[in-house]
């Protein structure tokens, strides 16, 4: 058997998971001296760079004294969970990032709740211990009651603890210890990692939890081969989910030498792999011998919780922008998608041209919308809904748990408007720092477009982290946005005389010289209510001119929406219009008579 270690590294979103692979990296020899390295060099997608966080899990493999460590970084958005199950599948620990000042967060509980469910024994990891005003003490206290919390065994609460600084490149096992770097780290995980278990004389047994392309080797799927040993050009069997058998033969074999693939003839069990010559291969399915195919247990992904209708765009400026603009072509990328992503679903709806696309939240649904318009997709899509279920003939609906840390003085104005938002306060904890911490558990469908408000409302000091916490019986209705839009009646290209005689009427979204249509949303309303208005209108010109009334105007900057503000924004009855160019609001009815159609059919 060769010395092969598998770990993962989970944590809450931004506690340092990238930075510390980096730093495992470079110290383990991975890169040569003189090799130009960039930072978080495992974000290696568009989006991640900008962002500054995991979207996608991914694998790298560093040597250290005589073994082989394969390490897989995870997302930690409680979003791309779905990420986080199916890899915990593929190791035998993991490494539980927990950031030394902001402790314990939600996503921090549900990594670990996944992770003690999996039968694994964490190493605990203290990062940003360099951190001002950090409490790695507490922390470690903090970690300790959540591990009873979630119900851990007594070997999994007797787990080691690292402090650490990734950024800094150094760890130690006790805080008064002195350390430059991270062999501390490196010695912890091979002294506790237990080694893979499986037989390489039993009959092939390989579970693929991802899956990827190449434009030369086509389909490729990655996993662990859990008994047995593989060669390249062996002849195979995949058992699919449905328990169907369709013979391969595996025509490369792709093992990891840092974060680059290196090709290989064989493979023992512990090994995590990808393969070609798949061609139908799917998440969680099982790469067996073509003799004695037997299965491996399916992966469970949590369900979705969120839904929302991606439709062909069919507004005026339709086809203006993108190159893949008809439902064939969206129907075409959804299923991509779904190849990959395992906490995704969609569903056809009544009209041929609409998708429903289920996910586990906004980021995931808008990370894949951000990612289509980029590849040239026109789409338009609906107000993000939450999946209720009925249990026992009760109505019940997805609950989540919010932190939110608080300047003192904006403590009664967000418990307030979590109270609007039916939520329900659990904790309060008041720091010596002149914040506190408030934590909630608070409807699904309550925090959708809540971020933008309570932002504004603390004057953008707040910190709002949330992620899944159960399902709670259904807390009745709840308005969200409290205030109508300004939506244009005519279309035409907007003037900045229109617009400055709409300012006292609301807040705006567009400038001077944009393009508009009818029934496009322009501005927020100051009151209720919508208001159709004329942005197109200029100024009457003639030859007279007076003193001070014909001054340059002075228009307040409009407000600029990202997709996901956008996203939360919109209501029952509008559209985000998505194109590789613009992002619009827009009623789903264009006309003022349509709507006031739809708005007596809804009474």
């Amino acid at each position: 058997m060769k010395k092969i270690k598998n770990i993962a590294i989970i944590a809450h979103v931004d506690h340092g998971k990238t930075t510390l692979v980096d730093a495992l990296l470079k110290q383990s020899g991975t890169f040569s001296a003189h090799e130009k390295v960039e930072e978080r060099v495992m974000d290696s997608n568009d989006l991640e760079r900008e962002r500054g966080i995991t979207i996608f899990s991914k694998n790298a493999s560093l040597n250290y004294n005589g073994y082989k460590i394969n390490v897989i970084d995870t997302p930690g958005h409680a979003d791309f969970g779905g990420e986080v199950q199916r890899i915990l599948k593929m190791v035998d620990s993991v490494l539980l990032l927990v950031d030394a000042f902001e402790g314990v967060m939600p996503q921090t509980k549900y990594v670990l709740k996944q992770a003690l469910e999996h039968g694994l024994c964490p190493i605990v990891v203290i990062n940003k211990i360099d951190r001002p005003n950090s409490s790695p003490d507490q922390v470690v206290d903090m970690v300790f009651d959540l591990f009873v919390d979630l119900g851990a065994n007594e070997k999994q609460l007797d787990f080691p603890i690292i402090y650490a600084s990734a950024k800094n490149g150094f760890a130690k096992k006790e805080l008064e210890d002195e350390s430059k770097d991270m062999k501390p780290l490196f010695e912890t995980i091979l002294e506790h990692v237990n080694d893979p278990e499986g037989d390489e004389n039993e009959p092939l047994q390989m579970l693929i939890t991802n899956i990827e392309y190449d434009e030369y080797l086509g389909k490729l799927g990655t996993g662990r081969i859990y008994n047995g040993s593989l060669k390249k050009n062996q002849e195979v069997t995949l058992i699919k989910r449905d328990g169907g058998l369709v013979n391969y033969k595996v025509t490369r074999i792709f093992g990891y030498e840092g974060l680059k693939k290196a090709e290989m003839e064989t493979a023992v069990c512990g090994d995590i792999i990808t393969i070609a010559g798949l061609d139908k291969i799917d998440i969680g399915e099982t790469v067996a011998e073509r003799e004695n195919p037997k299965a491996l247990p399916v992966i469970d992904i949590d369900e979705p919780t969120l839904a929302m209708t991606f439709s062909v765009n069919n507004s005026p400026f339709a086809g203006k922008d993108g190159k893949y603009v008809t439902s064939r072509n969206l129907v075409e990328r959804l299923e991509k998608e779904l190849q990959h992503n395992v906490s995704m679903r969609v569903e056809p709806t009544d009209s041929p041209d609409s998708y429903i696309v289920k996910g586990r939240g906004e980021l995931q649904l808008s990370i894949l919308l951000e990612n289509m318009r980029r590849e040239g997709y026109e789409v338009q899509v609906s107000k993000p809904e939450v999946i209720m279920r009925t249990v026992n003939g009760v109505k019940e609906e997805p609950i989540e748990l919010a932190i939110i840390d608080v300047a003192d003085e904006f403590v009664g104005v967000v418990i307030e408007k979590i109270g609007i938002r039916k939520g329900e306060m659990i904790n309060m904890i008041q720091g010596t720092d002149g914040y506190t911490r408030l934590e909630f558990k608070v409807p699904a469908r309550g925090l959708i477009g809540f971020r933008n408000e309570f932002l504004t409302e603390t004057r953008g000091t707040g910190i709002l982290n949330h992620s899944f916490y159960d399902y709670g019986e259904y807390k009745g209705e709840l308005t969200t946005r409290r205030r109508g839009v300004l939506i244009s009646m005519d279309a035409g290209t907007s003037v900045g005389y229109s617009l400055n005689n709409l300012q006292p009427r609301g807040i705006l979204f567009i400038a001077p010289g944009v393009d508009v249509y009818e029934g496009m949303i322009v501005g927020e309303h100051s009151r209720e209510n919508d208001l159709v208005v004329n942005v197109c209108k200029g100024k009457k010109l003639t030859n007279t001119r007076a003193a001070g009334s014909d001054d340059a105007l002075k228009l307040a900057p409009p407000k600029e929406f990202t997709l996901e503000l956008a996203l939360e924004y919109i209501d029952d009855d509008e559209l985000v219009e998505i194109t590789p160019n613009n992002i619009r609001l827009r009623k789903k009815n264009l006309t003022e008579n349509e709507r006031k159609k739809a708005s007596k059919n809804k009474d």
